[in-house]
């Protein structure tokens, strides 16, 4: 204030202001006095306590119980359930660890899953006494004990038959006698016997059973037999090749054209086979459920269709002499079929699918035959009595194929697990198993005319031989060019063994030379699948191929 009063104009004109020391005094007492701050309420009227965040998890002080349990400050959002507002440390709620023993909880743990109660867990059961949770009967009935705690009632211990005498040894029992409560035979009840009954029937293999009224039979040739009496089974003696000469023809050649077209089925053709050792006649199966015979030579008729299942027919079989042959359908059934009279002597069926038929190729055991089913079992029939002789239940698939070797006295069987399985005749072990992770599914097998060799149709597009001595592969014969993957088309070899033939998933039927396992001819035999095909025994270059555009093709 001196300053202020000590500060002088800088203008010459105006005159100097006097100002007095009393003035500047009352002045300074004013500028005390003044108070410019506003007036407030204090914090601890409004607060009287600090604010603890609601997920503050450090308090730096010791709050009361009315301060830690006090509502929340500011708006509350009124959109919310008491659910959605409630406090949560987790999605589903608030968790809070407890001080529990490791034993205390296995041993309430264990309880629970073996009793089926346990103690409340909730912090508010100590406020009203052991509580339980689960089976609460169970558990005042057990006083609570835990599976770690003993029951005090000691199980009675049963009685035993009295020991006898040890002098005597066939009345004496000692710690052997049976209980006094021991009951010696128990069985189903009534009811449940006529259940069980009931099942075994329907599951029992059955054969025989009641003739379909489907089942007939049609002759499409007046002429069934000619001046001598001889019936259509028999081979003619008037044609350029002799069919009844055993030795198969001394050279093989390839066909070159088409002979003759058979409109065989309304659908697809499964699978022709000819006749025994003379090969004079064809008989065909049909996705129309239909089988058909046919002439080769001659008129080259159809002799007679045989009808009788339901649904398409997988698989077809002459015996030895070729006066029956067996069918399998996918209506699973195996029929017997007299060949001549077109009558269906036999019915068998396990209630699966068949996939296979095979006859013994024994003439003393023409009575029985295997079949290969899609349970994965191969079962063996006795024609005579219906009944199964012997159950083979080894492989881990449908069961494709059925082929016999070594003489007759072992058979070697194909499947969809991708393995064969080599079974002596009538005994239910595998004596030789082939599996490799390089194998593919065999549908299609096929024996050469001399028994050394058996082709398998891979699903990987190729033809794989093996020798049937010992049954090993022969790496330098493979067949490739076709394609026949997810189709089961058949191969064959011709009469001399000079070639190998089979179809191909275009329709073409391919060729190839056995020595160098080259193709020597390709064609296009049919407009869908060529699905089978067959060497005729006795010519050179006469083969049969069919397929699913329902037509059987005769070429030479």
């Amino acid at each position: 204030m001196d300053t202020i009063a000590g500060y002088g104009s800088s203008s010459d004109s105006e005159p100097e202001p006097t100002v007095s020391y009393g003035a500047i005094a009352s002045f300074k007492n004013k500028l005390r006095v003044l108070n410019a701050t506003p007036v407030v309420e204090e914090r601890d009227e409004i607060i009287p306590y600090d604010y603890i965040a609601a997920d503050a998890k450090v308090v730096a002080y010791n709050p009361t119980v009315e301060q830690m349990y006090a509502p929340q400050l500011g708006p509350s959002n009124p959109f919310k359930t008491q659910q959605a507002a409630a406090q949560k440390n987790m999605f589903c709620g608030f968790v809070e660890n407890t001080g529990v023993s490791d034993f205390q909880f296995d041993a309430q743990r264990k309880t629970f899953h073996t009793e089926g109660y346990a103690e409340d867990p909730t912090a508010y059961a100590s406020t009203v006494g052991t509580t339980y949770v689960g089976e609460v009967e169970k558990a005042e009935q057990n006083e609570g004990r835990t599976v770690f705690e003993e029951n005090k009632e000691k199980a009675k211990k049963r009685k035993r038959e009295h020991f006898g005498d040890p002098s005597d040894p066939e009345g004496y029992k000692g710690p052997w006698a049976e209980y006094v409560d021991q009951v010696k035979s128990s069985g189903p009840s009534e009811e449940q016997r006529a259940t069980l009954d009931e099942w075994a029937a329907r599951k029992e293999p059955k054969a025989n059973a009641k003739p379909d009224e489907n089942e007939k039979t049609i002759l499409h040739i007046e002429d069934t037999h000619d001046y001598q009496g001889r019936s259509f089974l028999v081979a003619p003696k008037d044609h350029e090749v002799n069919l009844y000469n055993t030795e198969p023809p001394e050279k093989c050649f390839l066909p070159k054209k088409l002979l003759h077209t058979w409109d065989a089925h309304n659908k697809g053709v499964a699978k022709v086979i000819l006749f025994p050792k003379t090969g004079h006649l064809m008989l065909s199966c049909g996705m129309d459920s239909k089988i058909k015979l046919w002439e080769l030579y001659g008129k080259r008729r159809c002799i007679r269709t045989y009808s009788g299942h339901a649904k398409a027919v997988r698989d077809i079989v002459f015996s030895n002499d070729g006066a029956k042959f067996l069918s399998a359908s996918y209506d699973r059934m195996i029929k017997l079929w007299d060949t001549e009279t077109g009558a269906c002597l036999s019915r068998f069926t396990t209630k699966k699918i068949p996939y296979c038929v095979q006859f013994h190729p024994d003439d003393d055991k023409q009575n029985f035959f295997v079949s290969g089913m899609a349970d994965k079992k191969i079962v063996g029939w006795d024609i005579n009595t219906g009944e199964i002789t012997q159950e083979y239940d080894r492989h881990l698939g449908a069961v494709n194929t059925i082929t016999f070797i070594e003489r007759n006295i072992s058979f070697v069987s194909t499947s969809d697990d991708k393995s064969l399985r080599v079974w002596d005749w009538d005994i239910p072990v595998d004596r030789k198993h082939i599996a490799d992770p390089s194998m593919h599914a065999i549908p299609s097998c096929s024996l050469s005319a001399s028994g050394k060799w058996l082709a398998c149709q891979s699903m990987d597009n190729k033809i794989s031989i093996f020798a049937t001595q010992k049954l090993r592969l022969n790496r330098k014969k493979v067949f490739k060019g076709h394609m026949v993957a997810g189709y089961a088309c058949q191969c064959n070899f011709s009469p001399d063994n000079s070639y190998l033939i089979s179809g191909d998933a275009d329709g073409r039927c391919f060729i190839w030379d056995w020595k160098t396992t080259k193709v020597y001819k390709r064609f296009k035999a049919h407009d869908g699948v060529c699905i089978g095909c067959a060497w005729l025994p006795h010519e050179t270059s006469k083969i049969v191929t069919c397929g699913w555009d329902g037509k059987i093709k005769l070429w030479d």
